[in-house]
């Protein structure tokens, strides 16, 4: 009995070690290749953005201004049930125009000045296309790179390729916004910050707006630090005596955790006093970064998010869905975000993080050039997933880049057409990770961020 005893301490030991490794709990943050960016920043638009009245302008769509699409260009497109009943199409040119930015010459929206100014940094796809043509399994498709739900986000992939840098916060954060204009209550379900069947330790954490930044982070009333620090250790010591037994992985992450939140208890609410910040740096974010919630302010604790170690932080912003009301919308929208993400990345890059920080830009999917419910003045697009644009900037790609172009409608690629499983692998490849390589056996199956596809986009490569 006692040798059986002892081969069970021996070897449970061992998995304690083995299993904190897989977990990222003791990760040296390897990676396959030397990276080009350490960090990400996903400003993910929720409700697909227009590519026609922001980044692919289509000048003759001018003249096409209420014809009827041509079955040549729409090629039996599956639609959403929200125009499949239409007896027309009609084409609709965007309200907005386009102007020359940068040194690159890069056409984008008047609508967005701030970003036009720092157009040289930013490497603008074209000719992204997914094949989810609603919300939820869109989202979930560009996040997790399915769309039935269960599969870890790209963020936590992120998380369990490089381990974190953060003493005192998890490695992969998430922030949310709701935009100005109308429909910006688009759902967003935890699971797309999610960890799937990686470690729960790699999941996203939410970051709220008002009350307590993280629920139940703080102690309850008569339990003081020091009282909660031996409760811990107590609690670390049946949990570790349990791991040694069962071998189970979630204890190991749960011990992990629970150190994690006594950190962030100390760490979160300085890190979320935006006063200590100078008046020219409100002035850079633009009057809405001092209002908590606010794209703005978002986009501002981002920096002091990656200033402290974070590997990954992802802003989710509603209002996107513009069905109808689109002129009336697109430019309160627009005004939320434009200043606040070129200050982001003029304030990175003054800061020397740029260079290895990869940003990215865009939604779920396009919208179509023809006219949700005929030709209004007040106009909406459907969502349209066969092509719509997205920008990366920072480390790794290539400023000042336009790749991929659609047709003159901006409804088919003609050109570089680059895959959602194309841009993750090619997020992953910045990061210094190999896609193919970068898997998790589940239930028997090597799984991977890109499943059996995906091709890096060497041509936008710094």
């Amino acid at each position: 009995m006692q040798r059986r005893q002892l081969m069970k301490s021996v070897v449970g030991s061992a998995a304690v070690g083995a299993l904190l490794q897989r977990d990222g709990l003791a990760a040296t943050g390897l990676t396959h290749f030397a990276p080009r960016a350490r960090r990400v920043v996903y400003l993910f638009q929720s409700g697909g953005p227009s590519h026609l009245e922001l980044l692919d302008e289509k000048p003759r769509l001018r003249s096409l201004h209420g014809t009827e699409l041509p079955d040549s260009i729409r090629q039996g497109q599956r639609l959403t049930g929200m125009t499949s009943g239409q007896q027309s199409f009609p084409v609709i040119a965007p309200r907005f125009g386009f102007r020359t930015c940068g040194e690159s010459g890069m056409r984008l929206s008047e609508l967005l000045p701030y970003t036009g100014a720092v157009a040289d940094e930013l490497c603008l796809i074209r000719s992204l296309h997914t094949e989810a043509i609603n919300h939820d399994p869109a989202i979930t498709f560009i996040q997790t790179g399915s769309q039935q739900p269960g599969r870890p986000s790209l963020g936590a992939w992120a998380s369990y390729g490089l381990g974190s840098e953060a003493e005192d916060l998890p490695a992969f954060l998430v922030l949310i916004s709701h935009g100005s204009g109308r429909d910006a209550n688009q759902g967003l379900l935890e699971r797309l910050w999610g960890s799937g069947f990686l470690p729960s330790s790699h999941q996203g954490v939410k970051l709220r707006s008002s009350g307590d930044p993280v629920l139940y982070l703080n102690d309850p009333p008569g339990i003081d630090r020091a009282l909660r620090r031996r409760m811990l250790d107590g609690l670390k010591v049946l949990n570790e005596r349990q791991l040694t037994a069962s071998g189970d992985p979630e204890i190991a992450t749960r011990i992990a955790q629970y150190e994690m939140a006594f950190r962030m208890q100390a760490s979160v609410p300085d890190l979320l006093d935006l006063s200590q910040e100078s008046e020219s740096t409100f002035e850079l974010y633009g009057p809405e970064s001092r209002k908590p919630g606010t794209f703005a302010a978002n986009c501002l604790l981002t920096r002091r998010l990656l200033e402290q170690g974070v590997r990954f932080v992802q802003l989710f912003h509603r209002g996107w869905d513009q069905h109808g009301g689109l002129p009336t919308n697109m430019p309160k929208q627009c005004m939320d975000i434009d200043q606040p993400q070129a200050a982001l990345i003029r304030d990175l890059k003054q800061r020397g993080l740029l260079e290895d920080t990869l940003i990215i830009w865009g939604g779920e999917f396009g919208r179509t050039v023809y006219g949700q419910g005929g030709l209004q003045a007040d106009y909406g697009r459907d969502h349209h997933g066969r092509c719509f644009s997205m920008w990366l900037a920072g480390g790794g790609v290539r400023g000042g880049m336009v790749y991929g172009q659609t047709d003159d409608y901006g409804y088919n690629i003609v050109s570089n057409p680059v895959h959602i499983h194309d841009l993750n692998a090619t997020v992953l490849h910045c990061l210094g990770m190999d896609h193919q390589r970068l898997t998790y056996r589940y239930q028997g199956r090597d799984f991977r961020l890109t499943d059996i596809h995906g091709n890096v986009v060497e041509e936008v490569l710094a």
